[in-house]
């Protein structure tokens, strides 16, 4: 085959018979086999993204500033000749980077598994069908339908029909491009209205952009959760800095011996303590388990942030149309009027319909027409033009015994406001039907058409009632977002009878107005009434963007679900965009949340899952500040009293790495998730982590006085001995502050238990057979685990209160 790839710009000058030769293909599109042969030539329709090195990306984990302070602890370490010290700390940076390396890729990997189920599919006509291929395999000479809400899955040529294409993402140019016959369209760009037939004519790197652009990005901006966790660490660091300054100036006041020696060792242990070494591989594992937790539910989390900020959500919009409901539409009846008859209402409303376009209304109508057996055979449309949310209807140019008349369907009140020459009997009769199945929870669309070759002389032919009922699903679903102190809005185009009927079969609530009635009141009023009701009726999808940005304005965290064009600003504006399975193209690019598949439960799992996510983090971040407390105030206080520093470099890196292993299981921890939506309060953490913090101060200073008064320990078994308090504490300390409840109100996970009963065997073994440090009889190891078991334990009490009044 002798097929030479033309540029863009070549196509754009030469005509579409030309165009066509030039690709070897016709109107009728490839055969398959033709389509495979072209797949090896010109490759996949995608970009092939530059593979990261994952050894560099691995070394990469020991750069950044954690690292480095890490790094600086290391260097420090060597200097003053702790040279097993420097070797503990590397070791720790590399247990955490393997894990943090390992559970990346591992999501990486999930990731690229799930895109696949995002794929942009395209109506590619091979071997004289139609078919739903996806994008990637796509070649020049296909023959493509695209229609509203898709995006353009290569350049290429329109044979038939008219487009108006959204180029902002690549362009940059806000107004949308009208293209008809012969026209170009580009890859990446949005049909914002019509449909149309095209061919394919570059794909992959031969596209004018050069690229297709990832069409649904998965994003990873810094998340508000990763900042919260970042300030804390900040403000430990801030902590340690504070107290190294004072046993410095205590220092140089009383003239201690080998000083210098001291506060450099202090500032090791500081550093070492306060830098969250786990803090990446925690965040990632969190992530990760989040995220593949929603994957096994059917929904794919592609901008991860988002599955934070779910925790936080306390009013889910809802679309009616999809989302309450099924979106599987079938025509209850035909009601003809004005001496028309039943098939007169049907035959109209299916040639104002086209199958090709795959329009669910469309369909519905076209099978009713087939099961009523009526012939549309002796009809020709002309032309068609397809529904479009800003004008609410369809219509098409039908030819019939060599006269033309113009054929129209759509929302009932439209249609009527169309119609010429309708008397006032008929109008209370139209708006009875209307309203009685309304009442019913039916979508009544009205069925006009022109007469007397006057394609504008628009005359009401009848009704057909179309019920869309509500999925089984959503009422249970509901009534549980509302039990998790999240509210439900519905938001629907349809009119206000509908939308009241669907409320209250699934029980949302009887407060549904119409945006229309709101529209002259002040900004302020709107909001105050916005956040009272439950639903909005007859609204444009445009204007979901706008209640969004109304609700927010009065402080709410917004979820939002949609699955149109015109969903994609508010998907994008709320703090959760949630596109559902069957959404276009580009409701999917813009939301953080895809459903895979059907069913709506998965939303509120997501803000199940998400408020768990929140509590795992928060049990790392009260475990921090607690133990970042304790072992400042322990450290500085001994030192003051003793003039000398109470826990060894080496005692403090085994404490890390000891801490460490248990913090990392306290991301995939069992945790019950909150009946309320839960929001970061820096200020009430610390606070509450005070106090417990202060009261472990307290038992390291009776352990001192234990070891000095009771055991009569010399300094280095001493140091044993405290160290040994402080590993047995952060255990029992890792179990109070998981459970904002009393530690005993649920079982920690699994991974947690094994790993902190290992902890404490190995660290007793380790003291009383003198591995690295100074030994201590069994007795005296039994005793400070008893007693840190008893004393830590003990603090669950305070810590309950303290949790209840702060709101943790």
């Amino acid at each position: 085959m002798d097929l030479k790839v033309k540029s863009i710009s070549e196509h754009k000058k030469i005509s579409m018979e030309e165009s066509l030769k030039a690709l070897e293909t016709s109107t009728d599109g490839l055969a398959e086999s033709e389509a495979s042969n072209r797949l090896r030539i010109f490759g996949y329709n995608e970009i092939t993204e530059k593979k990261k090195n994952p050894f560099l990306e691995f070394l990469l984990r020991y750069w950044g500033p954690m690292p480095w302070l890490l790094e600086l602890a290391m260097a420090l370490s060597l200097i003053l000749r702790h040279y097993l010290e420097g070797i503990i700390i590397f070791v720790l940076l590399t247990v955490n980077a393997v894990i943090g390396h390992m559970h990346s890729r591992g999501s990486q990997r999930a990731v690229e598994l799930l895109k696949k189920k995002l794929a942009v599919q395209a109506k590619v006509l091979r071997d004289g069908k139609w078919m739903m291929k996806e994008a990637r395999e796509i070649v020049p000479g296909d023959v493509i339908a695209v229609k509203l809400g898709d995006i353009i899955p290569a350049d290429a040529k329109i044979l038939s029909g008219e487009l108006s294409i959204d180029q902002s993402a690549l362009t940059g140019e806000s107004l949308p491009v009208n293209e008809k016959q012969s026209g170009i369209v580009y890859s990446g760009s949005v049909v914002r209205q019509g449909e149309a037939r095209c061919v394919v004519v570059n794909t992959g790197m031969n596209t004018y952009f050069g690229k297709t652009a990832e069409l649904v990005k998965i994003a990873k901006p810094k998340s508000h959760q990763e900042e919260v966790m970042m300030a804390i660490v900040r403000y430990m660091m801030y902590l340690g800095i504070a107290a190294l300054a004072l046993v410095l100036t205590y220092g140089l006041v009383m003239h201690i011996h080998e000083h210098l020696v001291t506060v450099l060792t202090l500032a090791v242990i500081f550093l070492m303590g306060a830098v969250p070494v786990a803090l990446p591989a925690v965040l990632t594992i969190v992530q990760a388990v989040g995220a593949m937790e929603l994957a096994k539910k059917g929904a794919l989390v592609t901008r991860l942030d988002s599955i934070e900020d779910a925790a936080s959500i306390d009013v889910l919009c809802l679309d009616k149309t999809g989302t309450i409901t099924q979106n599987r539409l079938s025509v209850a009846d035909s009601i003809p009027l004005s001496g028309h008859k039943k098939e007169d209402v049907v035959t109209v409303a299916a040639l104002a319909s086209q199958e090709e376009g795959m329009d669910i209304i469309d369909l519905a109508i076209i099978e009713y027409a087939k099961s009523m057996g009526i012939d549309l055979n002796a009809y020709k449309q002309i032309s068609y033009t397809p529904f479009n949310p800003s004008i609410k209807r369809t219509e098409a140019i039908i030819e019939f015994n060599e006269r033309r008349f113009r054929a129209i369907k759509g929302a009932a009140q439209v249609i009527l406001s169309m119609c010429h020459g309708i008397d006032e009997e008929t109008v209370v009769k139209a708006n009875k039907i209307i309203e009685e199945f309304s009442m019913k929870g039916y979508r009544t669309i009205a069925v006009a058409r022109s007469e007397a070759d006057d394609l504008d002389n628009l005359k009401l032919i009848g009704f057909m009632p179309l019920s869309d009922p509500p999925r089984p699903d959503s009422k249970g679903m509901i009534e549980e977002a509302k039990r998790l102190g999240v509210k439900p809005m519905m938001l629907t185009g349809d009119n206000i009878a509908i939308a009241k009927e669907i409320a209250r079969q699934v029980e949302i609530g009887d407060k549904i107005i119409r945006l229309e009635d709101i529209k002259g009141l002040s900004e302020d009023e709107q909001v105050k009434i916005v956040g009272e009701i439950d639903g909005l009726a007859e609204i444009y999808p445009e204007d979901k963007y706008r209640v969004v940005k109304l609700l927010q304005s009065r402080g709410h965290m917004v979820g939002m679900t949609g699955d149109g064009v015109n969903d994609a600003p508010a998907l994008k504006q709320a703090e959760m965009g949630i596109a559902v399975y069957n959404a276009a193209d580009v409701a999917k690019a813009s939301a953080s949340v895809v459903l895979t598949e059907s069913g709506i439960g998965v939303i509120v799992d997501a803000v199940r899952i998400s408020r768990q996510t929140y509590q795992r983090m928060l049990s790392w971040v009260i475990n921090k500040v607690t133990k970042v407390i304790e072992f400042v105030g322990l450290l500085t206080i001994s030192f003051l009293w003793l003039h000398n520093i109470v826990l060894s470099l080496l005692g403090m890196s085994l404490l890390v790495f000891a801490n460490d292993f248990v913090t990392m299981s306290l991301s995939t921890d069992n945790v019950k998730h909150t009946s309320n939506p839960n929001k970061w309060n820096v200020k009430n953490i610390a606070v509450a982590s005070l106090i417990p913090g202060m009261l472990l101060v307290i038992e390291g200073i009776i352990v001192i006085l234990i070891g000095l008064r009771y055991f009569h320990l010399e300094w280095e078994r001493l140091r044993t001995l405290v160290m040994l308090n402080l590993i047995f504490n952060s255990q029992f300390r890792v179990l109070i502050v998981r459970e904002r409840r009393h530690f005993w109100s649920s079982i920690p996970g699994r991974e947690l238990l094994i790993l902190s009963v290992a902890t404490i065997i190995g660290f007793a073994l380790l003291g009383i057979y003198g591995i690295f440090v100074p030994s201590l009889t069994l007795h005296q190891v039994l005793t400070v685990l008893a007693f840190s078991a008893i004393f830590t334990l003990g603090i669950d009490f305070p810590k309950y209160y303290l949790f209840r009044k702060f709101g943790l």
